[in-house]
């Protein structure tokens, strides 16, 4: 019996996603290919792996016992791999990096500079998805480094697959027109109609919890998932908005008013990765550099919001988020919201 291995990767990515069509679209297969590929296998082994005899796709009981084996394939690959690059200490190969915008335009654009110049023979991919379809993503393997969003007050991501490092603790802003007064108090402020985010996003976590603080429920005139469009509404009077200080940097100076107001939080970003499960159980060697170029690159932001945003945050704000970030992390169980932007 001779079993082509790239076979039995189609059928581990047809068993984890459970059917061709999705198989296909993460291979950069079309779905024939795959069928055909399966059909091989299948001729391979002198044995049935799909059923075919219902409208969806699905594994015999033979089907799932090679899958299983397939898997225990792909983790040894990836532990040769990692061996190899310390035996060549040459770093190369693709990474994929789920994230949103500001995150791409901030972080990532000047970490992917920095890796063209050292590490030329990485290749960084960037997806724009976020939220559960990003953290199923990362789970199926299509996706290496996953950037996520989540209120400070919120616990952090804890999962046994998944790990969790802090990049950036991003204040937030309250901003409101150009000439409209700051009330100056958050009380006040949640009295002003509102350029409300989802309240699964960061930003509408926020805001849920200084409405729940103060006893006042916003009047959300608006609901929108991007900082560009926020920050447009509220730039033409229709508003105010809870946004991250990262966000600020894509607004021309003077466009909107950022209130004085200091004491509404902050969203954590961490970068996210798969547990290894290989013999070593240490991190790809390529990614571990790629996140470290996103760190790097996350702090020169320090120097250009402290700029942007004319005046320092009160003595220990900044400090204290973090702290309380780094504790959330290490503790707490839920699952991080969907991104806005």
């Amino acid at each position: 019996m001779d079993i082509d291995p790239r076979r039995l990767r189609i059928l581990h990515e047809v068993a984890r996603r459970g059917g061709v069509m999705r198989a296909a679209e993460a291979l950069y297969l079309t779905p024939s290919a795959v069928s055909q590929q399966l059909a091989q296998l299948e001729r391979e082994v002198g044995l049935a792996l799909i059923d075919r005899s219902q409208r969806s796709v699905s594994l015999t009981p033979a089907g799932r016992v090679l899958a299983g084996y397939a898997e225990r394939v792909e983790e040894e690959l990836m532990e040769a791999r990692r061996e190899l690059t310390r035996f060549t200490e040459r770093l190369a190969g693709p990474v994929r990096i789920a994230a949103f915008p500001t995150v791409i335009t901030h972080m990532l654009v000047p970490a992917m500079r920095d890796l063209a110049a050292r590490h030329p023979k990485i290749t960084p991919v960037i997806h724009e998805i976020y939220g559960q379809p990003a953290l199923q993503e990362l789970r199926m393997g299509a996706v290496d480094v996953l950037i996520t969003e989540q209120d400070m007050s919120l616990p952090g991501l804890s999962q046994p697959s998944l790990s969790a490092r802090l990049l950036y603790v991003d204040e937030y802003r309250i901003v409101l027109p150009p000439d409209q007064p700051d009330p100056g108090s958050v009380a006040e402020l949640l009295r002003l109609p509102w350029v409300a985010s989802e309240p699964n996003q960061a930003c509408g976590q926020a805001l849920g919890r200084l409405a729940g603080l103060h006893g006042v429920e916003p009047r959300k005139v608006h609901v929108i998932t991007e900082f560009g469009p926020t920050l447009s509404l509220v730039a033409a009077g229709h508003g105010v908005a809870i946004v991250p200080a990262l966000a600020l940097l894509d607004v021309p100076e003077g466009e909107v008013r950022v209130s004085e107001v200091r004491d509404v939080g902050a969203r954590r970003l961490d970068a996210v990765t798969r547990v290894s499960r290989t013999r070593s159980g240490e991190p790809d060697p390529v990614q571990a550099v790629v996140i470290g170029a996103i760190e790097e690159a996350t702090a020169a932001l320090e120097t250009s919001l402290s700029g942007r945003l004319h005046s320092a945050a009160p003595a220990g704000t900044a400090a204290d988020a973090a702290t309380a970030g780094t504790a959330a992390g290490a503790d707490g169980a839920a699952e991080p919201g969907r991104p806005r932007s």
